[in-house]
């Protein structure tokens, strides 16, 4: 488990959360199988790498907030322990704290250099692009005019010809030119297939049920972690202000560390929060859960349409509407993420 989910997944202690529940997988179409095992690898292999660079950035910026504040609590446990008074018999160990303090802001500084250098946000962005276009390659290939050159090169820019909604680099280029003559092979007369296009109806229903599913636990999670962190962030603002006025009474070393290590740990807790965008996830995941939910029933209404050239041309529609919808919020989510590049803030 990456750091940023054991973190979340603590604040998250007592929220219940929907099952995982995926829509059973129907049978996929047989013409476009050869199709996703020659696809498969490529897509797993970008995967796995953006899954890789994603936890460690995520990951970069949870830890950079969580050991700012770790950092304030050392600066301020050797007053609040009477450890920096030379009378007292633990004095000779306040070093310890000091040493713990640099030794954290060594870490975050650690961190922050190697993310950059390494460039952790965008290999995670560019490579789950490429592995967000690799997933639907063949779910697009029925669309494809594979008779002229244009549908051997990019089969997106084949399909949106005004503007592509994601660019990707030359990875998916040659995946489609790679896989070109197979995709014309296997489509060539698919749709005179009345058999075909009910199980390529089928199929993309249960992929864009799956998106719906997962944006829709997204929304929840993002929700709860949202409501979890402003419980926690009014306790901690609330006890420092307590801390404050007590502080008039009683002089206390406890009572300093108090007003210090709450508000660095609010502080810290709202910039992890507001840098994940919690809430234009939700927002965002929300919408797109009713969209696809209205998508999944424009695809539904084919399988009962009598006349089969009429259904392959609505379920045609169909598919590039719910694929303009998922591309142009990864689209979104691309453009949110960038901006932000690991910085505290």
């Amino acid at each position: 488990m990456a750091i940023h989910q054991a973190i979340q997944n603590l604040l998250l202690v007592g929220v219940r959360m929907p099952p995982a529940v995926m829509p059973a997988k129907p049978e996929l179409p047989r013409r476009l199988l050869p199709l996703i095992e020659a696809i498969s690898p490529s897509q797993r292999e970008y995967n796995a790498i953006a899954v890789k660079f994603g936890h460690r950035y995520r990951s970069a910026f949870w830890a950079i907030y969580m050991l700012s504040a770790l950092a304030v609590m050392c600066a301020g446990l050797p007053l609040a322990l009477g450890w920096d008074d030379v009378r007292s018999g633990m004095s000779h160990l306040s070093g310890i704290w000091v040493l713990s303090e640099l030794l954290i802001i060594a870490a975050v500084g650690f961190i922050y250099w190697r993310g950059h250098r390494q460039n952790w946000q965008s290999q995670w962005l560019g490579a789950r692009t490429k592995a967000e276009l690799a997933w639907y390659l063949p779910l697009i290939a029925p669309l494809v005019d594979f008779q002229g050159e244009a549908g051997a090169v990019n089969w997106y820019a084949h399909l949106f010809t005004r503007e592509q909604p994601v660019q990707a680099g030359d990875d998916i280029d040659i995946l489609c030119v790679r896989n070109a003559a197979l995709a014309r092979s296997q489509l060539e007369t698919a749709w005179t297939d009345p058999q075909f296009i009910d199980s390529y109806a089928r199929w993309a229903i249960t992929l864009m049920k799956g998106q719906s599913l997962y944006h829709r636990r997204l929304a929840i999670r993002q929700h709860a972690l949202q409501h979890r962190v402003h419980a926690i962030n009014t306790w901690l603002f609330g006890l420092t202000a307590l801390g404050a006025l007590a502080h008039l009474v009683v002089h206390s070393r406890v009572l300093s560390l108090v007003t210090t290590f709450f508000p660095a740990m609010g502080a810290s807790l709202h910039g992890a929060l507001a840098q994940s965008e919690a809430y234009r996830l939700e927002a965002t995941s929300e919408r797109l859960t009713v969209e696809l939910e209205r998508v999944i029933d424009d695809i539904s209404k084919t399988l009962a349409m009598p006349d089969l050239t009429a259904s392959a041309e609505a379920l045609k529609a169909a598919i590039l509407a719910a694929l303009t919808l998922i591309l142009d919020e990864h689209k979104d989510w691309h453009m949110l993420v960038r901006p932000h590049h690991l910085p505290l803030g």
